[in-house]
């Protein structure tokens, strides 16, 4: 295990380090930093919430703080792609904390601002672009930007961008880069396509994993409530209200039905915003601020959100629809026990949803405690076997006749489920 003063860094990053009380990597970046550092292409997997910010960030800003000079008009050094405007944000705001006190400038541009603004950042030259695929492309079309001095390419959560057309993208970014470079991709699953990808864009990349893909953080426990689909709205005032002042992350599949859901939460005295991509920048931008700061205790979002939203207070994750891609439901839950804190994980399960489900746990490799409810019967006979016996820890006593006991996760996944509601709440607290 390395600390970080021991990897070499510029004496500007250590003191970043330092300001921010970062002193030990996580496991990804005990893994990741010295292959980047060395110049190799790294292909990192590990789960939502482990740092993999920083992983790429270090040795990305010490690679160009070796390299002389400043860039030159419209030409990029190191380029940096993200699914969603909100995860481009947050990259943005970590590497700018890296590389305070350094000449490094950091641009973002992503869909839903001016372009005009963009277009005249770019123009001065940038060290490191944080970019969202589709207003990149539209930057390249209008020939306001210069990727062929980009010699550092990052595709940070790679899987959902394929779930966004990514490849296709790609495929036209590419060959506007520069070469050689190192690329570096992170991602916390690994379907089929992601080896594609590797094979096509990577060179000899060093492949390092800290959890197995598909695995969630340890200090997630989950459960389902089985319930009838016009009964979702009941149940989920029931949670809410059960610890009304916690941050809770609530998402929904549809743009329309995340609005709906959040304005019939604010008429029954909730305190609840939303996003999704109806929202414009700003509004997204002004609501995350609120969750974050606390002014807002419940956000409602789609899967927009899944991969931008780094809130350590996040306390509970709650699933009111099942999403159609049992990937995703990995990096919803990521949203809650971050930065070693513990969080709560909650589906709602409709009839209709029992295959999702089935999916999920398929992925998984877990049986996802019940906490009320029962499966179909049918839904029941398929059902993954399940791992390791325990008892399942519940918000309240099930109404419905529910068994009242799941087996835990594999892997330690349910930690703390037997712990009292209140002594949980403390350990999130601390």
């Amino acid at each position: 295990m390395y600390d970080f003063d021991m990897l070499g860094l510029a004496p500007e990053l250590n003191t970043a380090l330092k300001t921010a009380g970062l002193t030990e990597p996580t496991p990804i970046q005990n893994k990741a930093i010295p292959l980047a550092l060395e110049g190799h292409d790294v292909m990192g997997l590990a789960q939502t919430g482990t740092g993999k910010t920083l992983a790429f960030g270090l040795p990305l800003i010490q690679h160009l703080l070796d390299m002389p000079g400043k860039p030159a008009e419209k030409t990029v050094k190191a380029l940096i792609l993200a699914p969603t405007r909100e995860l481009v944000n947050q990259i943005a705001e970590s590497l700018r904390g890296l590389t305070k006190g350094t000449k490094l400038r950091v641009v973002t541009v992503v869909g839903g601002q001016s372009i005009g603004k963009q277009i005249s950042l770019l123009s001065r030259g940038t060290d490191i672009l944080v970019a969202t695929p589709g207003r990149l492309i539209d930057l390249m079309e209008r020939r306001a930007l210069d990727l062929s001095t980009a010699r550092h390419l990052v595709l940070d959560e790679a899987d959902q961008m394929l779930d966004m057309g990514f490849i296709h993208a790609l495929r036209k970014i590419a060959p506007h880069l520069g070469t050689p470079r190192q690329t570096m991709l992170f991602s916390a699953t690994m379907p089929k396509q992601m080896e594609e990808i590797s094979a096509a864009y990577l060179t000899n990349p060093r492949r390092v994993q800290v959890a197995p893909p598909g695995k969630a953080a340890d200090k997630v426990t989950q459960s389902v409530h089985h319930v009838a689909k016009n009964d979702k709205s009941a149940k989920l005032r029931e949670i809410l209200a059960d610890d009304p002042h916690a941050l809770t992350l609530v998402f929904s599949r549809t743009k329309h039905g995340a609005e709906r859901l959040m304005k019939g939460l604010v008429s029954d005295g909730f305190n609840a915003a939303s996003i999704h991509g109806n929202k414009s920048q700003g509004q997204r931008d002004r609501a995350l601020k609120a969750f974050r700061d606390g002014e807002t205790n419940i956000l409602v979002a789609t899967d927009v959100a899944a991969r931008g939203i780094d809130i350590p207070g996040v306390a509970y994750v709650v699933n009111y629809d099942l999403p159609e891609v049992a990937d995703n439901y990995v990096h919803r839950i990521g949203r809650t026990a971050r930065a070693g804190r513990e969080g709560e994980a909650i589906s709602l399960c409709a009839p209709e949803e029992a295959s999702l489900l089935r999916d999920i746990e398929k992925v998984m490799k877990i049986t996802v405690p019940v906490a009320s409810g029962t499966a179909p019967a049918h839904e029941q006979a398929q059902a993954p076997k399940k791992r390791n016996g325990g008892p399942n820890r519940r918000r309240r006593k099930p109404s419905n006749g529910g068994n009242g006991q799941a087996n835990a996760n594999a892997g330690g996944q349910n930690q703390g489920a037997g712990k009292p509601r209140r002594q949980r709440r403390r350990n999130r607290a601390a």
